[in-house]
């Protein structure tokens, strides 16, 4: 077994031992895990086949003695067992799994649970399907035939899993196109195929984030029944649905054009805080005047708060928040003063009619407060080099 030195993309990591390079490494990210890691080993080593060589690697997340248990374990196993152990978990699930994928030795790399929730007996058939197939990213879903979800405890989760998966096939349609199951944690990769840099994961739909940001392009799939959980609870939470729902916001506006689209709807919703503090203001006996003018700050606020969360939230680092809030504050308050002066010229310039000069003069200072914010608030600041002599 060779040493291995964790890549610059991975410092924090601790350093340890991965294998020669074999014919699929088995990524299992884990968080709190241990009483599921000797019987995930057994089932692994059960399944996998001697002629395919076989490296398991977990990415552990975990405050518990998880990465003291899988050491234990490895030397019970006929194949190499390593684990990465992250100090700080960017990225949750997700994230664990990129740098698995970056540290990864072989061709073929398996995604898996650490809960024994998905059957180490599909890892052969996964990679003999992208071999047969000519496959790039092979997928284990519940949702075709002879596949099933019976370990999802509970309606709840089975609806909420359906709604996921429909939901994210509603917004991603040719991206998602021939996976049955893009909710789903199990599945096997080229390593060929994936950029990891190009990945941007938050929380735990991996698949999702790979889908979209870096498909391969041919998608086979395998059925595999979702087994009952080993030991241990199940870490889905309301907290991480809203992850999911954050990713999904990130993933969907990733594009300018779809950003824009956002960006206006979230314009559009800042009317209903503004309207209720014109209201509030103007009860307790403020003139309409100053109170327009302290109300329309409640909708600049509640459209920063938005924008950030679901269109801006991975252009964040590269001010501070205060710096980005006043920029936008600026550029909101602007739009007032700018709008006025603009109608005004519309209709004595151009002779235009009030209303049609006020509804060009919303969408012209639209868009230039778009084009503003993404400029002037979240693109990163320019560097300047001294040139050499």
């Amino acid at each position: 077994m060779s040493e291995y030195t964790a890549p610059a993309q991975a410092q924090g990591l601790e350093a340890v031992e991965v294998a020669e390079p074999g014919a699929v490494t088995v990524v299992v990210p884990t968080f709190n895990e241990s009483a599921n890691i000797r019987q995930l080993l057994h089932q692994v080593t059960e399944s996998v086949p001697a002629r395919l060589p076989c490296e398991v690697l977990f990415v552990d997340d975990s405050t518990d003695d998880t990465a003291e248990v899988i050491r234990a374990a490895a030397g019970d196993c006929p194949f190499p067992v390593a684990v990465l152990h992250r100090e700080e978990p960017v990225g949750g699930l997700g994230g664990a799994v990129v740098e698995g994928l970056r540290a990864a030795t072989s061709e073929w790399i398996v995604v898996m649970d650490g809960d024994c929730q998905h059957p180490p007996s599909l890892i052969p058939e996964l990679v003999a399907t992208g071999e047969r197939e000519g496959a790039g990213l092979v997928v284990a879903s519940r949702y075709i035939e002879g596949g099933s979800r019976a370990g999802l405890a509970g309606g709840y989760r089975v609806a909420v899993s359906r709604g996921a998966t429909w939901l994210t096939k509603a917004l991603f349609p040719r991206r998602l196109h021939g996976i049955s199951d893009p909710m789903s944690g199990f599945f096997a990769i080229r390593r060929s195929a994936v950029t990891a840099d190009v990945l941007k994961p938050l929380g735990y739909k991996i698949l999702l984030e790979l889908a979209v940001r870096s498909r391969p392009r041919r998608v086979a799939e395998v059925p595999f029944v979702f087994q009952d959980r080993f030991a241990g609870e199940s870490k889905s939470s309301a907290r991480e649905g809203f992850r999911f729902l954050r990713h999904l916001a990130g993933l969907r506006t990733a594009s300018p054009v779809a950003r824009m689209v956002g960006f206006g709807l979230i314009g559009a919703s800042g009317f209903v805080p503004n309207l209720v503090g014109l209201w509030a203001l103007t009860v307790l006996g403020m003139h309409y005047l100053p109170a327009e003018i302290l109300a329309n700050q409640l909708g600049v606020a509640w459209n920063f708060l938005l924008i950030e969360q679901l269109l801006f939230r991975d252009r964040r680092a590269h001010r501070r928040w205060w710096d980005r809030l006043g920029r936008f504050a600026l550029l909101a308050n602007a739009d007032l003063v700018l709008r006025i002066p603009l109608i005004a010229l519309l209709v004595g310039r151009f002779g235009m009619g009030a209303l049609p000069a006020t509804a060009l003069a919303l969408v012209l200072t639209f868009v230039l407060r778009f084009v503003g914010t993404e400029a002037l608030v979240y693109l990163p600041r320019r560097t300047h080099r001294r040139r050499a002599v």
